[in-house]
């Protein structure tokens, strides 16, 4: 495929996305989105990939939406499907059947930071910075900011981000939990990948099933999502990997995952 705003490669199992703007600092605009809509379809067709890593150049992941295209936008209704679409393919890295995780470097800003909020695992480097900023335009996070990021660090100081637009650095944001780990800027994608290849390893039905039981069940009734949980406990009973890692136990031996 060809592609102009970012980079594609599959390296089996590990699939990696690069956004590739520079002079932009990565800025999300409708080509970058287009674009990675349709990677994120090959990727979920693609039953050899196994996990996927998102991440940027050195001094910036995604700096929010290209504000030459913001700028262009005069009436709601076009504010709306800006918003909508956005939405949509940052979701569509969340509901991915396979674990994502952003490695950020640089700038993580409004849709950037969006973006890594809509990944499994964010992965950052020493110089790595988040921030959503809309509020000193005037506006709000409109690519569900306002909504993963409480979820993942809190009420309290996803209103206090959101309301003053400031950044936090890598070690807020690894102390306020919106980042799992911080690296050396030298080391991000090795560490990214050592933690890809990981994943990649235990079994897909079953870490595809953990994934969809914390997603959905975040939003939903507990008793409800418990009962989800034991029903796909007992399903897994039936995947070959379940009685392979069983074998494996008792064996005492490393066990060989045909993600089925």
């Amino acid at each position: 495929m060809e592609l102009q705003t970012l980079n594609y490669q599959n390296e089996h199992p590990v699939a990696v996305i690069n956004l590739n703007r520079p002079p932009q600092m990565n800025a999300l605009n409708s080509q970058m989105l287009s674009e990675l809509d349709l990677v994120l379809d090959t990727i979920a067709g693609e039953e050899s990939i196994r996990a996927v890593i998102i991440t940027g150049g050195d001094k910036a992941f995604a700096a929010g939406a290209d504000i030459k295209e913001i700028i262009n936008i005069v009436r709601p209704a076009e504010a709306l499907a800006f918003s909508i679409r956005a939405q949509s393919v940052i979701t569509k890295i969340e509901r991915l059947d396979k674990p994502v995780i952003a490695a950020v470097a640089g700038l993580a800003f409004g849709g950037g930071c969006e973006m890594a909020l809509a990944c499994d695992i964010r992965v950052a480097a020493e110089n790595a910075s988040f921030a959503l900023p809309e509020i000193k335009l005037g506006l709000l996070p409109g690519g569900g900011g306002t909504q993963r990021l409480p979820r993942l660090v809190g009420a309290g100081k996803a209103k206090e981000m959101m309301f003053s637009g400031e950044p936090v650095d890598a070690q807020e944001a690894y102390r306020i939990g919106l980042v799992n780990k911080v690296v050396t800027t030298s080391s991000l994608m090795e560490e990214s990948k050592k933690m890809a290849s990981t994943f990649c390893e235990r079994p897909g039905y079953a870490l595809m099933t953990i994934k969809h039981l914390v997603n959905t069940g975040m939003s939903i009734e507990i008793n409800e999502a418990l009962a989800i949980e034991a029903r796909s406990f007992a399903l897994l009973f039936s995947t070959d990997d379940h009685q392979e890692g069983l074998n494996a136990f008792v064996e005492k031996r490393k066990p060989e995952f045909k993600h089925r």
